[in-house]
């Protein structure tokens, strides 16, 4: 198990730290199985989406934004953060990435990104290696 630590900048951002899992995956030297990713925030998220055209996150952080606003819901709840718990439990807090040869088996247009939605803050995420070969 190691923890990897994503800064954002920003109330809501997306930040994409697939060369780092990258890295400590081939440190690991694990050749196949799947590593697992867990963000231990209520807050924040995790998502693989495309990483070639940066107005796919532009449009991912709009659409939950204008599906879910910080203010005008009416939430209860004193931190005015509400809206970020509930997009975090859209998202979600995990991800399964398969990789052979030391390799994330990812997509072309594919990468991993922390979703903040209380930002910027630091956050930290744990990745678990499950290897599969002898």
């Amino acid at each position: 198990m190691e923890v990897i630590k994503v800064r954002s900048r920003e109330r809501e951002e997306m930040v994409e730290f697939t060369d780092e899992v990258q890295r400590r995956l081939k440190a690991a030297g694990a050749r196949e199985g799947v590593c697992g990713l867990f963000v231990q925030h209520t807050t924040a998220g995790l998502t693989v989406n495309e990483n070639a055209d940066p107005d796919v996150c532009r449009d991912m952080l709009h659409g939950l934004r204008t599906l879910i606003p910080q203010h005008g819901m009416d939430f209860r709840h004193a931190e005015e953060n509400s809206d970020a718990h509930i997009k975090t439990s859209l998202v979600g807090t995990s991800v399964t990435v398969p990789f052979s040869d030391g390799e994330l088996l990812l997509g072309r247009w594919q990468g991993i990104f922390l979703c903040e939605f209380d930002g910027g803050r630091e956050r930290e995420i744990i990745m678990q290696i499950l290897k599969t070969e002898d």
